[in-house]
């Protein structure tokens, strides 16, 4: 059968088989659509193959003219990337983020970081993760992606089973994950690799890729709390964005959207957690690491919390973690196709973004940065910033960028306070912290274009939490020569084209 599906190019099926072996091959053909479908890999709209494509003599015909082979696109993908070390405060209903995830702006994904969701306590780093808070951000993130603005004015208020005493009901990581999902995890933890000459391997394509044994759940194990009220209306088809993973490791947790429609391009997607914290094998500092294909493109997201203190020479422990952290990660192999190039560490892949609570702090004493902040002199406080002065020596983050600080330092702030310390209060040199820019966003690869870098303002915590806007070229696989078009930004995938939309930035 593999040897008639190789010839069928040079000779028509009724030359070379018998009318009841053509009826025997439509059979098969039936067998392996339906097979695709059962794997969760049934194609969507966007899709150019189906079983009358495979039998239609016109597809014969395109396939040898040059312009219609394969082909690669580049297109723009708009990406919010933000970190917020929280403080290891709970969330409260009322708390709106849309402001902090400028949902205005309407990117194609979000990557979201957050550090110290929970104390970092003994109980929290040794014994049972607490995954309440992690819930319940999830569950505020979505709120606000998902809720129209003239529905939601005062963010979680008006939405009941979020709202007032409901809202501290213990919830379900797990459950509230899955809601907000598109599709089942499984589907995007599977290889989903295009071969150039699908339709005369459909056997193979089948059968190569198989899922991986990749756990279908990728945080909580916790019972599912049938208590937690879920509101119909988010698990609906009209949310906008859709949850495409989650992650928490004791304090870190990332989470991972996408606009629905784009959902089904994303495949190959891993989770890998690096422990750096006591010992270097705890996960109260460390990193949680996410990657993803998105068509042909490879997408690697670190979420980081390095070593803290501001002592001379810890910046070179800070260091050490982020090259234990690129040494150690590895993502488990899920791809079952010959020659793949899907990346099992973190420099290998095509586009990388590191964000987090990096902890660099300022090479000053308290009292010379403290009189540059009050004279808001940002470019004669970042000339002593250890993450500049690290990287331009060398010895960390060699061949990363990271855009222009425009910005007041992210940390120390007094708690729900616009100071870096309370005037008339003493505080001990032990407990006192020195301003600095501990909140960064870095980039690795080509083909991301950072369009913002700010820091917003909520006192929630004692840091600000720190956005960058990205357009991201991504390589899309349709029929014709490779090529370079105009960078636009994806809305929807039609059937043969990619469609456009304007730029992010007129």
């Amino acid at each position: 059968m593999d040897n008639e599906f190789e010839d069928r190019q040079e000779e028509t099926v009724s030359d070379i088989i018998p009318s009841n072996q053509q009826r025997k091959k439509q059979s098969f053909l039936w067998k392996v659509l339906a097979m695709r479908e059962r794997n969760g890999r049934t194609m969507e709209r966007g899709s150019n193959y189906s079983l009358d494509a495979l039998s239609d003599p016109s597809i014969e015909n395109r396939g040898s003219e040059p312009s219609m082979s394969s082909t690669e696109a580049v297109q723009n993908l708009r990406v919010f990337a933000a970190t917020w070390n929280v403080g290891g405060q709970c969330p409260t209903a009322n708390l709106d983020l849309s402001d902090f995830l400028q949902v205005r702006n309407d990117p194609d994904m979000y990557v979201l970081g957050f550090q110290e969701i929970v104390p970092l306590n003994a109980g929290n780093v040794l014994v049972l993760e607490d995954n309440e808070p992690a819930a319940k951000w999830l569950a505020l993130i979505n709120q606000s992606l998902n809720v129209p603005s003239d529905l939601a004015p005062n963010g979680l208020k008006q939405t009941a089973s979020f709202g007032g005493p409901l809202f501290f009901q213990k919830p379900s990581l797990k459950k509230i994950k899955k809601t907000f999902k598109k599709l089942n995890g499984k589907r995007l933890k599977s290889c989903n690799c295009v071969l150039e000459m699908e339709r005369k391997a459909a056997k193979d394509f089948c059968f190569r890729c198989q899922e991986s044994n990749f756990n279908s759940d990728d945080s909580s194990t916790e019972e599912e709390d049938e208590n937690f009220p879920i509101p119909v209306s988010l698990a609906t088809s009209q949310m906008k964005y859709s949850l495409v993973t989650c992650k928490q490791m004791v304090g870190i947790f990332v989470s991972v959207w996408m606009k629905r429609e784009l959902v089904q391009y994303v495949g190959h997607l891993r989770i890998c957690c690096t422990s750096r914290g006591i010992m270097g094998c705890l996960g109260n500092k460390g990193c949680i690491s996410v990657s993803m294909s998105f068509y042909q493109t490879s997408f690697c997201f670190i979420c980081s919390h390095l070593a803290s203190g501001e002592k001379e020479g810890d910046e070179l422990r800070r260091n050490l973690d982020v090259i234990e952290i690129l040494k150690n990660t590895q993502f488990p192999r899920i791809c079952k196709t010959p020659n793949s190039r899907m990346p099992d560490r973190i420099l290998d892949h095509d586009r990388i973004i590191w964000f987090g609570d990096l902890n660099y702090r300022i090479s000053l004493s308290h009292d010379d940065a403290k009189r540059l902040v009050e004279k808001k002199d940002w470019p004669s406080l970042f000339n002593k910033d250890q993450l500049k002065m690290e990287r331009e020596a060398g010895r960390v983050f060699k061949g990363w960028k990271e855009g222009k600080i425009y910005f007041a330092p992210t940390y120390k702030y007094a708690f729900n306070s616009d100071t870096y310390y309370v005037e008339g209060v003493k505080v001990s040199k032990n407990k006192r912290r020195t301003p600095a820019w501990c909140d960064r966003i870095l980039w690795h690869g080509r083909g991301i274009h950072q369009l913002s870098y700010v820091r917003k303002e909520f006192k929630f915590s004692d840091h600000r939490p720190v956005c960058a806007t990205f357009n991201v070229e991504v390589e899309v696989m349709f029929r014709g020569q490779k090529k370079k078009v105009s960078t636009y930004n994806f809305q929807n995938i039609d059937d043969d084209l990619v469609s456009t939309r304007s730029p992010y930035y007129s």
